[in-house]
């Protein structure tokens, strides 16, 4: 089964929590502390594997969620970091944010290796905290929990060549006849409901992608027909096989249906119209072809087009064809930059503001702080232990907290949130 489309749930390891230890060893009666840090939560990739061709593996699973990281240890020894998760896409998939639709990444090249979600932070144990007038500190730092993050998996075949045409036209056969694939083939509309991949030997040692889009009609760009659906896999494609049926055995003129699919191309997207064309005149040994082909061979002479004329069912012109296509297909490729093989990329994000960023707002009386930084940092202690408070406060006064409040007025004794902890303003 043919899957190019998925939603999947990634989430990366909570980092291990840091830990309260201190040295217990014979003839050192006071060791000082001695807690480790915890350990970085495993990381999620995405790998291009060169060797899947859908999406079929996310059909059934569709969460991942990477190995957190251990606490830390005794002796100043950290936690082990959660090992990373690799997701194998194939090359052509985007990748999209779930909420907002935007493109995250394009995974076109095989081999890259791109960091989607980092493992949270390891807290830091309290061997950290030491300090001369604070010798054993007896807190440490919880680990940070891993980003989370839905996303769309959304597949654009590569094929070097792009089948296209209103159905019925022959575009699976003349596939079957030049390709070993074998797509289903029958006498009536809408017989290929996928799009199909075939590798196309045209001399020793020299191939192309061939790729059957599934029939288009009139509408095709607005979803008629699950013509959106098809119509991305052409994308990609450096150069087009535009399939008409010279018999007109459907009773459609085939000069207008050329007409109406270079429509529906141009607007689903403007380029694709102007991508290069190759007019194939299919059904050359029907009666009723003969009529046509001068229509068909003045028609590619206006638009500047190479014509051919070719029986994909009895495969008349169809090594001529496929042999002047992989000429093009070479020397398009030649003109086109050679794609950079990326070992590892890091997806953009945002940078953690700092401390110092913080806003203060007054709300019927109290006096609410806010600031990702320090929501950050409160997140990682325990609010409930004495010491961490006592650490906070220091952390207040350092990035100019108490300075802010007295500034703005705040009268002694009133009331001031900062995330979960609510203390008494006194100057």
């Amino acid at each position: 089964m043919f899957i190019d489309r998925a939603r999947i749930y990634l989430k990366a390891g909570d980092g291990g929590d840091g830990v309260v230890r201190f040295r217990r060893e014979k003839y050192i009666p006071a060791g000082g502390p001695a807690g480790g840090d915890g350990g970085r939560g495993g990381s999620i990739y995405f790998v291009v594997d060169e060797g899947m061709s859908t999406l079929m593996d996310f059909r059934y699973r569709r969460r991942f969620v990477a190995p957190s990281g251990e606490p830390g240890k005794s002796k100043n020894m950290a936690g082990r970091d959660g090992e990373d998760l690799e997701i194998r896409v194939p090359p052509g998939t985007l990748v999209k944010d779930d909420q907002t639709g935007e493109v995250l990444l394009d995974l076109t090249v095989p081999g890259s290796r791109v960091l989607v979600l980092p493992g949270g932070r390891g807290g830091l144990g309290n061997a950290r905290f030491a300090t001369p007038t604070r010798q054993a500190p007896a807190f440490a730092e919880r680990g940070e929990p891993g980003p989370e993050l839905w996303v769309q998996l959304e597949l654009k075949l590569l094929a070097d060549v792009g089948l296209v045409g209103y159905p019925n036209v022959g575009k699976s056969t003349l596939l079957s006849v030049v390709s070993a694939a074998r797509p289903k083939i029958a006498n009536y509309h809408f017989t290929t409901l996928q799009p199909n991949l075939g590798v196309v030997a045209v001399d020793e040692g020299t191939s192309f992608v061939l790729v059957d889009i599934p029939g288009l009609i009139e509408g095709a760009h607005a979803g008629v027909g699950l013509g959106m659906e098809f119509l991305r896999h052409v994308e990609r494609t450096s150069l087009l096989l535009h399939i008409v049926d010279a018999a007109g055995v459907d009773g459609r003129d085939p000069v207008d249906d050329y007409h109406k699919i270079n429509a529906e191309l141009r607007l689903y997207r403007a380029e694709l119209a102007e991508r290069p064309q190759i007019l194939v005149a299919n059904k050359a040994d029907l009666p009723g072809a003969q009529e046509n082909l001068p229509r068909l061979e003045a028609l590619a002479a206006r638009e500047g087009l190479e014509f051919f004329v070719i029986s994909a069912a009895t495969a008349q012109g169809t090594t001529a064809l496929m042999r002047r296509a992989g000429q093009l297909v070479r020397e398009l490729k030649k003109a086109e930059p050679a794609p950079e093989v990326v070992q590892e990329l890091v997806l953009p994000r945002k940078e953690p503001a700092p401390l110092e960023e913080f806003t203060v707002t007054e709300i019927d009386g109290e006096y609410v702080v806010e600031g990702e930084g320090l929501q950050r940092l409160m997140r990682r202690l325990d609010l409930n232990n004495r010491e961490a408070v006592r650490h906070l406060q220091n952390v207040f006064a350092r990035i100019g907290l108490y300075d802010t409040l007295a500034e703005m007025g705040v009268p002694a004794g009133a009331t001031v949130r900062v995330g979960e902890l609510e203390f008494e303003y006194m100057e």
